[in-house]
């Protein structure tokens, strides 16, 4: 077992240095995970570190998934047979640049839901969970002839709370629940986090990006037995929407660390390879003058492999410098991915949204608006309208707490459209609004006189939840329309997890700006992967055979999603969802990616 003595770790009685890469089960397909495992074997790294996501685990109370992507036992048998240790953060909470910080969004249908904390209903959840994942690790445990040598308690909780009975629950339940291997917490370089997120006899590593051989010093101020240790050294960074595309030079990599190992300190770098956030999990960021920032599909991070699992130059450097420091003989690598050209898909059937409500969704009849989660919906799109009826006067109609992006017609006609990215977290208006706002973007607009039987209908498009920080609890919808001083009731509500789209009646064209669903076919002669280009169209997800890619937006940096070539057949559907009606929109699928 890994024990620590005398500022050293010890594994099996040897002095051991533990040089791990973070790469996530769930944003690689299964079919991929033995060959970037062996990358990382093959590059010098003894262990794979992983979080584990609670949201796709449990995707409804009780209702438990460790199926496919999600087969985290396989993942560990897999890196086993391949020759890396293992470290596991089953958080309950993970940040991660993930939807809710893996938290699931159940949760939040408690309106007074308490995270990270002692509420006691968070805490059976927690509960829950840790004792169905937990008996699934512990014949994984390294005492047990596994590989998992260390597990974290929760996740820089220093910087969230400084709840330390609720840190001490999560370690307790950790060890009721049978694991017996070391625990650790991690947290930033900063005395507040450390003091904040840590427990007194439970080992501390540090989080950080920079500064390798002073990092450490801080640690001077915490008692610590045990050598110094990265649990992430950020070797790179992830892309908000609207963002630019983050690089790091693999020379700076290389310097940082060689100052890990010049001080016989053991690190995890964060990420080897970033892989992508499939479907609807990329999650958020929401900070005072930034507003809320969503998270791009990739999570290529400037990882030492690329999304698509090919080789970088900080790879090779990493590798030279890994395999000369343990006097390793380099392996043989594994091959490069194989990339294919498909070329122009004809997208030739039409879906209206609107004209399929009850095909793919579920009418809901509430007095005043609800959000998401109140529903039991994890993801998606959700749709409100309420009649009004009688005389009224020209008034300002205001749409309160857009999470994310509103579409608001009156008779079916749109009328405005509100951007949540525009903002920042006090609702005033930001720089992004003055640069990128278009016509009629703000909270509130002047609806004209209306008379008679009028509907109102707001069509609200999601993104990630906040995955860090205070405003984690980040309901999706609405949570009110006032016409003037009135607030208005009355609501039938379609909930549009848009995770059937079988169910989709094609019925033609249609030139309207409305949401749109446009599906092709093609033809693919291999399973090598691709890229799929979406060149007019503005903002929404695509699916090939029925697996979600994710979210695409033109604002950039991301303007490709990757294809995993095991997800192919030599005939294939081809799904794409665009916000804003069919235009002149054009899809081509290449061995190119595009994103910067």
């Amino acid at each position: 077992m890994l024990t620590i003595k005398e500022n050293n770790f010890y594994l099996d009685g040897e002095k051991f240095n533990i040089y791990s890469g973070a790469m996530h089960y769930f944003r690689t397909v299964p079919e991929y995970w033995e060959d970037r495992l062996k990358k990382l074997k093959a590059a010098g790294f003894n262990t794979v570190e992983t979080y584990v996501c609670w949201n796709l685990h449990e995707p409804q109370p009780g209702n438990f998934n460790f199926e496919g992507i999600l087969d985290i036992e396989k993942y560990l048998e897999i890196a086993q047979k391949v020759g890396l240790y293992a470290i596991v953060r089953p958080g309950p909470y993970i940040c991660a640049e993930w939807d809710f910080g893996g938290l699931p969004a159940w949760l939040l249908k408690d309106k007074n839901m308490q995270i990270r904390c002692m509420y006691p209903d968070f805490l059976k959840c927690i509960d829950r969970f840790y004792h169905e994942l937990l008996r699934r690790l512990v014949p994984h445990l390294q005492s047990n002839g596994g590989n998992i040598i260390a597990m974290q308690v929760e996740n820089e909780y220093g910087a969230y709370g400084n709840d330390k009975d609720y840190l001490r629950y999560v370690e307790k339940l950790t060890r009721d629940c049978g694991i017996d291997c070391l625990l650790f917490t991690s947290d930033g370089n900063d005395n507040n986090m450390i003091s904040g997120g840590s427990l007194p006899d439970v080992f501390k590593v540090l989080n950080f990006g920079s500064r390798s051989r002073t990092a450490f010093n801080v640690m001077r101020n915490f008692e610590n037995e045990g050598p110094d240790m990265c649990g992430e050294f950020w070797c790179g960074w992830f892309d908000h929407w609207r963002d630019i595309h983050h690089t790091r030079n693999s020379l700076e990599i290389v310097e940082e660390l060689k100052g890990f190992i010049g001080n016989n300190a053991s690190f995890n770098i964060y990420m080897f390879h970033g892989g992508t956030n499939f479907g609807f999990t990329a999650g958020a960021n929401q900070n005072p003058g930034h507003g809320y920032e969503p998270t791009v599909t990739s999570y290529d991070y400037c990882a030492l492999l690329t999304e698509w699992g090919e080789y970088t130059p900080a790879y090779h450097a990493v590798r030279k410098l890994l395999c000369d420091t343990q006097k390793i003989e380099p392996a043989e690598l594994p091959p490069s991915p194989k990339l294919q050209r498909i070329g122009k898909v004809q997208l030739d059937e039409c879906a209206s949204l609107f004209d399929n409500l009850d095909n793919i969704g579920t009418r809901h009849h509430v007095p005043v608006p609800e959000s998401m989660e109140y529903f039991g919906q994890n993801f998606g799109m959700i749709y409100y309208e309420t009649n009004l009826s009688g005389t009224y006067n020209a008034s300002p109609l205001h749409i309160k707490n857009v999470h994310d992006f509103a579409r608001v017609y009156l008779d079916g006609q749109l009328k405005h459209s509100i951007d949540r990215t525009l903002y920042t977290s006090d609702e005033k208006v930001s720089l992004k609004d003055i640069l990128f706002k278009k016509k009629g973007e703000s909270k509130s607009f002047l609806m004209p006189k209306l008379k008679g039987e009028r509907k109102i209908g707001v069509l609200v498009d999601t993104m990630g939840r906040v995955n860090y920080g205070e405003q984690m609890l980040d309901r999706k919808g609405i949570t009110d329309i006032y016409l003037g001083i009135q607030r208005l009731m009355n609501y039938d509500v379609w909930t549009l997890p848009l995770d059937n789209l079988e169910k989709l009646q094609y019925n033609g064209s249609s030139d309207k700006d409305e949401p749109v669903f446009l599906k092709g076919h093609f033809k693919a002669d291999s399973q090598a992967d691709c890229f799929v280009h979406l060149n007019g169209f503005e903002r929404g997800f695509v699916t090939v055979n029925g697996f979600n890619l994710g979210r695409y937006w033109n604002v950039g940096p991301q303007k490709s999603l990757y294809i995993p070539g095991p997800i192919l057949k030599e005939e294939n559907e081809i799904i794409v969802f665009n916000i804003s009606g069919r235009g002149n929109c054009e899809v081509e699928i290449t061995d190119k990616h595009d994103i910067g």
